[in-house]
């Protein structure tokens, strides 16, 4: 698939031996491509909306614009960042994709993987021992003011965008006799952050945009201490909506245009409300400490040689 035009590439198909008459129609991502059979339902359901499970969410958390950005946090993070109607080739690593087809109309984005966020905490609680249940991580790691020189690098698969390095391991650096099960559950949710913060600055230099929000969602955007030290980091707001299952809520939100539910896209814009606003607080020195101990604990687990 060729996503500068949108169709399928005809060079491609040749070297795979591809007939191009096997492949499906190309259709945009919010049209009606069919209904559903009447065994199913009591009466056909149209079929109206087709988007990857990223891109729903970037649409469900009306990114809509160039520049605009958001981050699902799940086991993993996935960051998106629209980049309007030309497809941005990236020299950081990142992905280069299509986010979505409206009015006849192709645009994309750069996504960014993490492969550890939310399965950190899962591992302090059936690895450590360290919480009963996942929710009670704030909860510990608030007990104490700071991380008390702790890094942890949640690279339990390997790192993801955009160091790629599948070779990496995990590390808990920086313990002394003082450090506490409560400075290890910081280090952690911290680890999360410091991840997308790399992503986001890999995004930044692609995109020659300088983000003033971050759209967050996910299960652990429901984290308080993470969100307010996310902000703190990227020193850009982080908004956490109403409706954090956005990929669902993206999905419907194009299948709504597709069969007239929305006239177009701003009245569906007027549907997203913000439950909390995080603002940065931290100063411009205590960013960049927190930055280069995480960079120097980064550089004590990645490989020689990354993909």
């Amino acid at each position: 698939f060729n996503i500068a035009d949108g169709s399928w590439d005809d060079e491609l198909l040749a070297l795979f031996n591809i007939p191009h008459a096997v492949l499906p129609d190309v259709k945009p991502s919010c049209a009606v491509i069919g209904e559903t059979g009447n065994d199913i339902f009591s009466m056909p359901i149209p079929i109206a909306a087709i988007a990857g499970d990223q891109q729903a969410a970037l649409f469900g958390q009306m990114c809509t614009k160039p520049g605009m950005a958001k981050n699902t946090y799940g086991t993993g993070c996935f960051m998106l960042m629209n980049t309007g109607n030309k497809p941005v080739v990236s020299r950081q690593q990142l992905l280069t994709t299509v986010a979505w087809s409206l009015d006849n109309r192709l645009s994309y984005a750069l996504e960014g993987s993490v492969f550890v966020a939310g399965a950190i905490v899962q591992w302090l609680r059936d690895g450590l021992g360290i919480i009963r249940a996942a929710k009670d991580v704030e909860a510990l790691a608030a007990s104490v003011p700071d991380n008390g020189g702790v890094s942890l690098v949640p690279a339990l698969t390997g790192l993801g965008a955009p160091s790629w390095d599948p070779h990496a391991r995990g590390a808990i650096l920086g313990l002394t006799r003082g450090t506490t099960g409560a400075h290890i559950a910081r280090a952690a949710l911290e680890g999360i952050a410091h991840q997308v913060a790399d992503l986001l600055d890999a995004m930044q230099k692609d995109a020659l945009v300088k983000l003033t929000e971050l759209r967050v969602d996910g299960g652990a955007s429901q984290n308080n201490l993470l969100m307010q030290f996310q902000a703190d980091l990227l020193d850009v707001r982080v908004i956490r909506p109403r409706v954090t299952e956005t990929t669902a809520l993206g999905a419907a939100y194009l299948a709504g245009l597709a069969v007239g539910y929305w006239r177009d896209v701003p009245e569906v814009a007027r549907q997203w409300r913000p439950d909390r606003i995080f603002e940065p607080r931290l100063t411009a020195a205590t960013i960049v400490q927190h930055r280069d101990q995480w960079r120097e604990a980064l550089s004590r687990v990645t490989s020689p040689t990354p993909l």
